[in-house]
């Protein structure tokens, strides 16, 4: 790798699926884009026997990366505020919310923007291998991304937005209130009415009104499918959020498409 060519690779791994990025920091262009999504939930070793099929079936791998993150998507995390945070109670944290054994690994992402700390459980035999395979590396909880990806966005808005990030099985749900996040939560679905339930669910609890209040979209969602309909017949403003990455794209990318990929976009 020679100083004026420095490449940058993003990995986000769930176990409905593998996303990668590779960007040219010296060009500023996004050259790989990439998801594969799995035929069914898969447990954290065959996602990795996945992962590496991938990496070595692919010649853009084998290039030299000045940096290379890990993204871990799993609903296995809770935010505390930083001035609550103890770090010998990371457990204590979690297991509010989600299963924990003894032999999980716990760990946290510091979120500057708004002041918390992202509880959570990596993927620890990913991390062991992406390690042995590129040396150092960082990674983060895809939460930890999606709120400080909204938390920075430039605009100001006056009023209460929802954004929903749609994944295979899971909905990352975040609601900002002039700037400030008022609530955030992962769930996991397995039908349409799952789905909605939980939307509804979020509106009732902070006493949202589905008549004025806006729901942006990111994620696997398009205008076509039946969640998008769902969504539409039970809220009046239903929009994609607006993208303003100021990459530039290989050809070979679907633009079109970029919401899809909003976390690992918003990993550089």
């Amino acid at each position: 790798m020679t100083k004026n060519n420095i490449k940058e690779l993003s990995i986000q791994v769930n176990l409905n699926g593998l996303s990668f990025c590779i960007l040219n920091r010296t060009s500023n262009t996004i050259e790989f884009l990439n998801s594969i999504e799995f035929n069914h939930k898969l447990n954290p070793f065959d996602v990795l026997n996945r992962l590496k099929t991938e990496l070595s079936a692919n010649s853009v791998f084998s290039d030299e990366f000045d940096s290379i993150t890990v993204i871990h998507q799993n609903e296995l995390s809770t935010l505390v505020p930083k001035a609550l945070f103890n770090e010998n109670n990371k457990a204590d944290y979690l297991k509010f919310n989600t299963k924990i054994l003894k032999t999980d690994y716990i760990t946290h992402d510091d979120i500057i923007v708004n002041e918390s700390v992202n509880v959570y459980i990596p993927y620890i035999n990913i991390n062991n291998y992406i390690f042995e395979t590129f040396g150092e590396f960082t990674y983060k909880h895809s939460s930890t991304v999606l709120i400080d990806a909204l938390l920075q966005k430039k605009h100001e808005s006056d009023t209460t937005e929802v954004y929903l990030h749609v994944n295979s099985n899971t909905i990352e749900i975040a609601v900002l209130d002039k700037k400030q996040l008022q609530l955030f939560n992962i769930f996991e679905y397995h039908s349409k009415e799952d789905f909605i339930y939980y939307v509804l669910f979020v509106f009732e609890q902070l006493n949202l009104d589905v008549e004025t209040t806006i729901i942006q979209l990111s994620g696997n969602i398009h205008k076509n499918d039946e969640l998008y309909s769902l969504l539409y017949t039970y809220v009046r403003h239903v929009e994609f959020d607006k993208l303003n990455f100021t990459y530039n794209f290989s050809e070979k990318i679907d633009t079109q498409k970029l919401h899809k990929s909003y976390l690992i976009l918003n990993t550089f």
